[in-house]
C-alpha cells in the first residue's frame, strides 16, 4: 500500500526582488553633481550626506570673504588639475607675449629715435669732435628756430639752449680743453677798443680744428641773436616765464600793457631780472676772439653794426662799419693797402686787389649812410662798389665731368644707397674767407643788381645837388630828371635780376635766394615810383583846376596842357606795365618758394636719397 504524501502550498518566488516599485511615468532629468543626491537602487527618500568638497549649500554659513571656507570650497572645485594646467600656460604665454610686445615696442622707439637724430644731423651738421649732448643741445635749438616748425619762434627757449651749448663749449670739463685766453693783441682789436671800450673777453682758439671753431663761432651769432630778440624782455623768476617789459607791474612801468587773453598773469617787478645778457656780450666775444677767420669777424662786425642802427645808435654804429672795414682791410696783401679810403669807403679806381671782404663791408657802409639820410655820402660808396663789380673777372669754364663707360646696375644703386644710410656724412666744408677776389658768377651779377637797386631808390628820393639857387622851373626839372633816372636804375636791376634767376642753376641755393630777393624789392621799388609820380601828377592837375588863372601851370613858361596830358599818359602806360611784371614777378617767386620746399628732403628717407 503506498504511503501517500500529505499537499503543502508552494512558495511562489518574486521575480523582481529587492527593487522599487516601478512607477508609470519616470521621464529622464539632468542630474546636478553638487546638489542632486545620489541615485539610489533602494530608496530615493535617504539623502545623501553633505560632503563639503561636493556640496555648496545655498544657505551660506559663513561670512562671504575671500577667506571663507565657502569660497575655498567652491575655488577648490574650480581649479581643477587640468583647468590649472591651462590657466599657467596661458598665464606663460601672456607674459611672453607682453614681454615679446614691450620690447619690440621699445626697440622701435629706439630705432625711431636714433633715425630722427641722423635726419637732424643731416639738417643741421654739427662738428664731430663735440659731445653728444653738446650736438644734441646745437640741434634743438636749431630745430625750435626753424620757422617751418611753429607759427612762433621760442626766442627764450633758443637762447636757454645756445648759453648752455657755450657754457659747456667753454669749459674744459666737457669741451673746451685746450682753450686759453688770448695773449697778444693785433692792430684791428686795438683800435676797436680805442673806439667802443671793448674788453678782452675772447678766447684763443689756435688749438681747435676749423669744424670746432666753426660751430663755435656759429653758436656765438645764434646766441647774440636770441639776445637782440630778448633785450626789451624780463623773466619771471618765481615762475621762470619771459614777459616782454611792457607786461611789467612796477614803479618803473607805471601804465602796464593788459597781458593778451589765456595768457599767465602779468608779473610783478619786484620778482623780474633781465631776461637775457645784452648782445654787446657776445658781439664783443666774437670781435676779440683769437682763431676767426676774417669772414667771421667781419660778419660779426656788420651784425653788431646793424643792430646798433636798429636802437638808434647811429654814430656807434658808423664806429663799428669803420671797425669792419678795418677788419676786412687788414687781411689785404701789402701793396693792396690803399685799396678804399678809409675816410670815405670810396672804393680806388685804380685798385687792383678788391676781395669779397671790402666789397661787403664798403657796401655795408653805404647802407647805413642812406638809412640816415646821408646820401651825398652813401651814392659814391655805391658807384664805386658797383664800379669794382663790374670790372671782375668772369668764372673759369669748369670742365666737363668724366664719360661714364656704363650707367650703374641696380646692386651697385642699393650699395651706395646702403652706404649713405649707415655711414654719417662729413662736416660741410669750410666757406671762402672772403680775402680772395671773388669772380662774376651768377650771384654776384645779382649782388650787382641789388647795387642797382639802391642806386636807383637813392637817385629817386634825394632832392637836387644843385648849389646855387635856381628858379622853380629849374628845380622841378632837375627833380624829374633824378626820379627818371632812378627809375631807370630800378628797372634795369629788376632786368637783370630776373634774366638771372631763370638761368641760374638749381643747385645754387644760397645764389637764388639773393636774386629772389633782389627782384621783390626791385619790382615793389618800381611799382612805388610809378605810383608816386602819377599821384604827384594827380595833385598837380588837382590845384590847377582850383585856381584858373595860374596860365601854363605854376610857373611861367611851364608845359602846356597837351604836354601835361601826354605825360600823365605815359606813366599811365607805365603803371600798367609794372603791374603786369609785378603779377609774372610774383608767380615766379612762389615758383621759387615752392621748388625751395622740394628741394628740403621729404620724409624720413628723402634725406638719404
Amino acid at each position: 500500500m503506498l504511503l501517500l504524501r500529505p499537499s503543502i502550498a508552494r512558495i511562489v518566488l518574486n521575480r523582481r526582488p529587492l527593487r522599487p516599485p516601478n512607477p508609470r511615468c519616470q521621464f529622464p532629468s539632468p542630474r546636478l553633481f553638487t546638489q542632486n543626491s545620489q541615485l539610489l537602487l533602494v530608496s530615493r527618500t535617504t539623502s545623501r550626506p553633505e560632503l563639503p568638497y561636493l556640496y555648496v549649500s545655498s544657505t551660506p554659513r559663513f561670512p562671504q570673504t575671500s577667506f571663507s571656507p565657502q569660497n575655498q570650497s567652491w575655488l577648490s572645485r574650480y581649479l581643477t588639475t587640468d583647468r590649472k594646467d591651462r590657466i599657467k600656460s596661458e598665464a606663460k604665454l601672456t607674459i611672453r607675449y607682453l614681454l615679446l610686445g614691450n620690447s619690440l615696442l621699445f626697440l622701435a622707439g629706439v630705432l625711431f629715435w636714433l633715425v630722427s637724430i641722423e635726419v637732424t644731423e643731416r639738417i643741421y651738421p654739427t662738428p664731430h669732435e663735440w659731445t653728444d649732448r653738446s650736438r644734441n643741445i646745437y640741434r634743438t635749438a636749431h630745430m625750435i628756430e626753424d620757422p617751418e616748425a611753429s607759427e612762433i619762434t621760442d626766442w627764450p627757449q633758443i637762447a636757454n639752449n645756445y648759453w648752455v651749448l657755450l657754457s659747456r663749449l667753454e669749459n674744459p670739463s666737457f669741451d673746451g680743453q685746450g682753450l686759453q685766453p688770448p695773449l697778444e693783441e693785433d692792430r684791428v682789436f686795438v683800435v676797436g677798443i680805442n673806439a667802443l671800450g671793448f674788453s678782452r673777453k675772447g678766447l684763443d682758439l689756435s688749438t681747435k680744428t676749423e669744424e670746432w671753431r666753426r660751430g663755435y663761432h656759429i653758436a656765438l651769432m645764434k646766441a647774440a641773436l636770441s639776445a637782440e630778440h630778448l633785450t626789451e624782455c624780463v623773466r619771471d623768476t618765481t615762475r621762470n616765464i619771459t614777459f616782454p617789459q611792457e607786461y611789467m607791474i612796477g614803479p618803473s612801468n607805471p601804465r602796464p600793457k593788459p597781458v593778451p587773453l589765456e595768457s599767465h598773469p602779468a608779473p610783478l617787478e619786484a620778482n623780474c631780472v633781465p631776461a637775457s645778457e645784452t648782445p654787446q656780450t657776445f658781439y664783443a666775444k666774437l670781435l676779440t676772439t683769437t682763431g676767426f677767420s676774417t669772414g667771421q669777424r667781419l660778419d660779426a662786425a656788420l651784425a653788431y653794426a646793424d643792430w646798433l642802427d636798429f636802437k638808434g645808435l647811429h654814430d656807434t654804429a658808423e664806429e663799428v662799419y669803420d671797425w669792419g672795414l678795418d677788419i676786412a682791410m687788414g687781411a689785404l696783401p701789402m701793396e693792396a693797402n690803399d685799396a678804399v679810403d678809409i675816410q670815405t669807403g670810396i672804393i680806388s679806381s685804380n685798385a687792383t686787389y678788391v676781395s669779397q671782404n671790402i666789397l661787403r663791408a664798403t657796401t655795408a657802409l653805404a647802407i647805413h649812410h642812406a638809412r640816415n639820410n646821408n646820401l651825398s655820402a652813401a651814392l659814391p660808396i655805391f658807384l664805386s662798389v658797383l664800379r669794382s663789380r663790374k670790372h671782375l673777372s668772369l668764372p673759369p669754364i669748369p670742365e666737363p665731368p668724366p664719360a661714364t663707360e656704363s650707367e650703374p646696375s641696380n646692386w651697385q644703386i642699393i650699395v651706395s644707397w646702403v652706404k649713405k644710410i649707415v655711414i654719417s656724412p662729413p662736416y660741410p666744408p669750410p666757406p671762402p674767407t672772403g680775402d680772395e677776389v671773388p669772380v662774376r658768377s651768377q650771384r654776384a651779377i645779382c649782388e650787382e643788381a641789388a647795387v642797382m637797386a639802391h642806386v636807383g631808390e637813392i637817385l629817386f628820393a634825394s632832392p637836387s645837388f644843385t648849389e646855387k639857387p635856381a628858379s622853380r622851373a629849374t628845380k622841378s626839372s632837375d627833380t624829374a630828371r633824378k626820379q627818371q633816372s632812378g627809375l631807370s636804375w630800378t628797372r634795369d636791376a629788376v632786368d637783370i635780376s630776373e634774366s638771372t634767376l631763370t638761368s641760374m642753376d638749381q643747385d645754387d641755393i644760397d645764389g637764388r635766394q639773393t636774386c629772389t630777393e633782389c627782384l621783390e624789392t626791385g619790382i615793389n621799388n618800381w611799382s612805388k615810383m610809378v605810383r608816386k609820380i602819377l599821384k604827384e601828377q594827380q595833385d598837380v592837375v588837382d590845384i590847377k583846376e582850383e585856381k584858373p588863372g595860374t596860365g601854363k601851370g605854376w610857373f611861367w613858361g611851364g608845359k602846356s596842357i597837351q604836354e601835361e596830358e601826354e605825360e600823365e599818359g605815359r606813366w599811365e602806360r607805365e603803371l600798367e606795365l609794372v603791374d603786369s611784371r609785378l603779377s609774372t614777378v610774383q608767380r615766379l617767386i612762389e615758383r621759387e618758394a615752392n621748388a625751395k620746399k622740394q628741394r628740403s628732403p621729404g620724409g624720413i628717407f628723402g634725406f638719404f636719397s
